[in-house]
């Protein structure tokens, strides 16, 4: 259900299950959680996508599981979680449809690419379930309070242009140029400093949750200054290159 694979700096996941349109069980959701975890350790990542096969992205938690386990300690919280404080950029690649617990998974992503012909929507009030808190403040920081309530008070189903509009995706794309599109994206965070990216990806994340620690924030930047990216970055630009950095 879940597969993996690291390619040079940029890691992949992809949600193989197109016959359940992608729906993530128990076991899924904390192999894809502890995954994220693993390879939060390596600094030699640039960006992780996350995607899916078939005709849609994510169709949330398998509803097997939401009646017969045990979620208070929700696992898609964790996966989404860990997403979200990823240090390095992530992208959901969203290949088709995106429902429920997938709509969260793809608002903790950093960046994210649609395909013309998609749909999002978020089921919970057809189904008598309160989303969990930390879902729905993802979205209210993500798409603000009004498309919030939209999306979860009247469950409403938008489609690719309306999801670009409300700020949901970032790029709306054919489908056979999402490829393309995301491989333009990782292509550019690979040539960027990772050193600098990873700092200001941790202080955008604490100043979108009202809790930047400012002392730390201070400390990220002077690391950057002092950094061999820096110097190499100026070296660069003086000689007219492109620049090679190394992380640190």
């Amino acid at each position: 259900m879940i597969d993996a694979t690291l390619t040079g700096p940029v890691g992949r996941v992809v949600l193989n299950s197109p016959a359940t349109h992608n729906a993530l069980d128990f076991a899924a959701l904390i192999r894809a959680a502890e995954l994220l975890e693993e390879w939060a350790e390596r600094p030699d990542l640039r960006a992780v996508v996350v995607t899916g096969t078939g005709r849609s992205f994510c169709s949330g938690v398998s509803l097997g599981d939401v009646a017969e386990v045990d979620w208070s300690d929700n696992p898609l919280t964790r996966l989404c979680d860990r997403l979200e404080a990823f240090p390095a950029p992530t992208i959901a690649a969203l290949n088709g449809g995106v429902y429920g617990g997938g709509v969260e998974i793809a608002l903790s992503c950093d960046f994210r690419v649609g395909v013309i012909g998609m749909k999002a929507f978020a089921p919970p009030a057809r189904l008598g379930i309160h989303y969990e808190a930390a879902g729905i403040a993802r979205a209210v920081q993500r798409l603000g309070p009004q498309m919030a309530r939209r999306l979860f008070l009247l469950a409403e189903s938008f489609d690719g242009d309306q999801l670009l509009a409300a700020g949901f995706i970032d790029h709306l794309v054919a489908p056979k140029a999402l490829e393309e599109k995301v491989a333009e994206m990782t292509g550019t965070l690979e040539a960027l400093a990772p050193l600098a990216v990873r700092g200001m990806k941790r202080t955008i994340l604490e100043i979108s949750r009202g809790v930047l620690d400012t002392e730390a924030a201070k400390a990220r930047v002077a690391a950057c200054f002092a950094s061999a990216d820096h110097a190499e970055g100026l070296a660069a630009q003086r000689e007219k290159r492109p620049a090679k950095f190394a992380g640190h």
